[in-house]
């Protein structure tokens, strides 16, 4: 906007509430913003669709922020007039007559005398003065520190100041140190004992005691009030980055307090941790160092006296209170995303992970990935209360296949017979210092994991990769039935559950320790005989700690990082732990019991989403492609219990004209063979020529870059085999250079790079080469999040219709699960419209790459015959369908496409 103001955008109703955007609205946006500020206030659950290239990020942001800044302004004048009474002094005055001691004989409505009810209702009255009386405390507190961090440059140059003088003392301290330990060989001179009494005791000042005993002592200051807020989560960490840029843009960027959250990985600013790399053993030896910190115990002088010194266990030196609580005012003082927090820890010398979580309760918007908000247990860690809080899922098309995934768990045989090896280890070096209730519970856990090996077809006292399976095979199980059949349905799985995460077991069995420790003390066998024990006869009955120790050789030759198998064995458990009905077990028998896997899977994701509706004031699930949108209403929150009439749903146009698409359903191709692409008739070699053929003819016409989807990867690598062989590769190669999606997701970004450059190049220089053909799969990297904005993609084609595998024993599961639950819809079963949606889910997310703004053109072909049904047609995206033609020949379709391409080069 000229002058750098943003743009009020009024609602379609001119009373409604004004919106502040950075440029003037398109109309779908204004519509979209007051949609989204209706639901929010009336606590709906709204479904909201806006194609990519619309805006979509901005009017979220718009029309949440605006909401909750017309809800905090109605609470404070709420408040004051609560208030008011109290401040003109009116508080002491005495109930009404009729609410006196005198009227004892008049009831109340609940049989209570009158004067008893105003008295209770006095008293809350009060109480509710005093608490707002105290949030308004906090809050002035909260606002004028914040207003000094932004306004004093002062503080800031004190705070660095203080961080340096810290470092030099550390530096000079160590320097100590190092000349003490130099001299600690040389024998000490006899003092008499008034001369004792000379030496200076150690010294510990009142930071440094502070500075140990952590953050309980002003825990205070840390945890704020929960301010009503805006949860916004996606599935990736660019996506959120991205989400955060759009804020800082946002008419509302210099004045919303916004967190962003995220994992250890992506935070942890202590070089030594990250270099563990994996995910796992980065959360474990973080752990490791706050409990060290935290666990550090001052003793005397005469305790210490005559022992050997210890080595120190290490610490986190940016685990610390007062620079976190620093770290925390400077979040909540400027909008930051990820890479800018991650900036800020270090030169704060502050946990990023710790200081971003305690900025939680006075943020306005918390930025976050999907795992944290929709898994309880990590939900609860972060110290998320979604109590009558705004929850915005965006990017949410597989919010079902996420949420299943998030709660499905996976244990293999290895992992097992792993955990087992180190827990007995465990219990056999502490067994006489442990309680009797832990070793009763370690050997619930270790019988527990025996049984599992058993399910398998091993036995946990053997190398997994040496057992063979006789029987191999995939088979499911109920819960109830995998209980029975391993012989575990006596043992309380909850109990067991609790205990381990109140012991923190796991933790304590970590591989890290037991390579430090248990290994150099208990056993004493070089590499080369745990080598050869491990190849030779005795490979299968190895004492366990030379057991655990091959296992986690293995893993690290084989690049499996993980922490502590016992670990993913808790999560098993954990999962085992649902009710009968919404989880089945899946035995995988493979060649030996270490390949083998017991695998949970969620059948009803609506029972973890059903906490997250019932608490929050408001969610809206949000998307460019929800099509179709019976999947959210039947599967995920009528299972969650969401009365159908809290359910709202938004859908827009694309702001595109409409002669700006050119989707097309093609039947037949050049000579008229048939399109269908079925499992038995897509590799018949007459099919594979005619989708050559349709290509070829397309390149001819369409300048830039062609992007062709394919139903998998196997299917894409045989038909171009096909093309090669015939000759057909090189005609389609005079036209556009070819390049193929490849599978290693490393590798993505050189092939668009390439794909990009060859288009750029071919669009200069003129000439025979028009541009590039990139061969693509649906569900791979490039079907998702991927813009092929321009001449990056003139034209999507989709060949066939890329159905899910319903051979997969996890979808037959699904298909009967649902088909038992669910009722039929539109006279058709719940599994066949679930197939059906999984189908054109993945067809909608590949088809919506190309449009990606206002002034974007692009044709869109779908090669099926199949696509023209009308139950098929129904669930393409509105904005689409409507300017979808159906073309039962080539020759009319081929027509259409060059008219089309040939009009906007003229125009361009």
């Amino acid at each position: 906007m000229e002058g750098g103001e943003a743009a009020e955008a009024a609602a379609a109703d001119p009373g409604g509430p004004r919106f502040p955007f950075p440029y003037t609205p398109y109309l779908i946006q204004e519509q979209f913003m007051a949609a989204l500020y209706d639901a929010l206030e009336a606590g709906r659950v709204g479904i909201f669709e806006s194609p990519t290239g619309t805006g979509k990020s901005l009017s979220l942001i718009c029309g949440a922020l605006a909401w909750l800044r017309d809800f905090e302004q109605k609470k404070q004048e709420e408040e004051a007039r609560l208030l008011a009474p109290e401040e003109s002094g009116q508080e002491g005055k005495e109930c009404p007559a009729s609410a006196g001691p005198g009227h004892a004989a008049s009831q109340g409505t609940a049989g209570e005398p009158d004067w008893v009810t105003a008295f209770v209702q006095k008293k809350e009255e009060r109480d509710l003065v005093d608490r707002l009386k105290e949030e308004q405390i906090r809050r002035k507190k909260r606002e004028d520190r914040l207003e000094k961090i932004r306004n004093n440059v002062q503080l800031k140059y004190a705070a660095k100041r203080k961080r340096s003088e810290e470092d030099e003392t550390k530096r000079l301290l160590q320097l100590s140190k190092e000349v003490l330990s130099e001299g600690a060989g040389d024998a000490l001179e006899q003092l008499d004992h008034n001369e004792e009494e000379l030496i200076l005791a150690e010294y510990e000042s009142d930071e440094e005691k502070k500075a140990v005993s952590g953050l309980e002592e002003d825990d205070d200051d840390l945890e704020e009030e929960h301010v009503t807020k805006i949860y916004y989560c996606s599935r990736t960490h660019s996506q959120l980055s991205q989400f955060v840029h759009e804020v800082q843009k946002s008419p509302f960027g210099k004045d919303t307090r916004l967190v962003s959250l995220g994992s250890r990985q992506s935070l942890c600013v202590n070089e030594e941790v990250r270099r563990l790399g994996a995910l796992q053993l980065i959360n474990d030896r973080c752990m490791e160092m706050q409990k060290n910190k935290h666990g550090r115990k001052k003793k005397s002088d005469e305790e210490n006296e005559g022992r050997k010194r210890r080595v120190s266990r290490a610490i986190c030196p940016f685990y610390s209170y007062e620079q976190m609580q620093f770290l925390r005012d400077e979040v909540l003082v400027e909008v930051k995303d990820i890479e800018q927090l991650v900036a800020l820890g270090r030169e704060t010398k502050a946990c990023p992970y710790y200081g971003s979580r305690y900025a939680i309760s006075a943020a306005q918007l918390v930025v976050l990935p999907y795992q944290m908000l929709l898994h309880e247990r990590t939900r609860n860690a972060a110290g998320i209360k979604l109590k009558d809080q705004v929850v915005i899922i965006d990017e949410a098309h597989n919010l079902i296949d996420t949420i299943t995934c998030i709660h499905s768990a996976e244990v293999s045989g290895s992992q097992l017979c792993c955990a087992h090896s180190q827990l007995l280890q465990y219990m056999e070096r502490y067994s006489k210092r442990l309680k009797a209730k832990n070793l009763m519970y370690i050997k619930q856990i270790l019988y527990l994991l025996e049984q599992f090996v058993a399910m398998l077809g091993g036995n946990v006292k053997q190398n997994p990769s040496c057992q063979a399976v006789s029987q191999t095979g995939t088979v499911l199980k109920s819960i109830n039935d995998f209980l029975f059949q391993s012989h575990i349905d006596n043992i309380n799985l909850f109990k067991v559950q609790r205990y381990c995460e109140k012991s923190l077991i796991s933790r304590k069995v970590l591989p890290l320790r037991i390579y430090g420790h248990l290994y150099s003390n208990a056993v004493s066998h070089t590499e080369f005989e745990v080598e050869e024990a491990a190849t030779g006869a005795g490979a299968c009955l190895l004492h366990p700690a030379l057991r655990t120790k091959w296992f986690l050789q293995k893993a690290e030759h084989d690049q499996v990082r993980t922490a502590s198998p016992l670990m993913q064995v808790e999560g098993f458990l954990s999962a085992l732990t649902n009710t009968n009905q919404d989880g089945r077990v899946i035995i995988n028998r493979q060649g030996t019991v270490g390949q083998s896997s017991l695998k949970f899977l969620l059948l009803n994701p609506a029972v973890h989403f059903a906490k997250v509706v019932e608490e929050c004031r408001a969610v809206i699930i949000a998307g460019g492609t929800m099509q179709p949108v019976a999947d959210f209403r039947e599967q995920l929150l009528a299972g969650a219990g969401v009365d159908p009439a809290r359910v709202v749903e938004f859908s827009c146009g694309h702001v595109i004209p409409a002669e700006n698409i050119l989707p097309i359903i093609l039947c037949s191709g050049p000579s008229s063979q048939q399109l269908e692409f079925t499992y038995l008739t897509r590799n018949m070699p007459q099919m594979m020529d005619e989708t050559g053929r349709i290509l070829c003819n397309l390149c001819n016409v369409v300048p830039g870059g062609v992007v062709c989807f394919f139903p998998s990867y196997e299917y894409e690598k045989q038909i171009y085999a096909h093309w090669e062989k015939t000759g057909l590769l090189t005609r389609l190669a005079v036209k556009k250079k070819i390049f193929q999606e490849p599978k290693k997701a490393n590798q993505v970004e050189q092939v668009l790079v390439e794909y990009a450059k060859c288009i750029k190049r071919c669009s200069q220089a003129g000439g025979q080469m028009t541009g590039a053909l990139l061969l693509s799969v649906v569900g791979g990297k490039m079907s998702e999040g991927i813009n092929f904005s321009d001449d990056l993609g003139r034209c999507v084609i989709m060949v066939g219709m890329p159905y899910p595998n319903i051979k997969s024993p996890e979808l037959q599961e699904k298909m009967t699960w649902l088909d038992k639950t669910m009722p039929r819809a539109a006279g058709q079963p719940p599994s066949k419209v679930l197939i059906e949606n999984l189908c054109m889910k993945a067809v909608n997310q590949s088809i919506g790459r190309a449009i990606r703004h206002q002034k974007d053109f692009a044709s869109i072909l779908l090669l099926d015959h199949r696509y023209a049904r009308p139950a098929i047609f129904n669930k393409l995206p509105q904005w689409i369908r409507e300017r979808t033609q159906v073309k039962p020949a080539f020759g009319a379709a081929f027509a259409e496409l060059r008219k089309f391409h040939r009009g906007k080069l003229d125009a361009l």
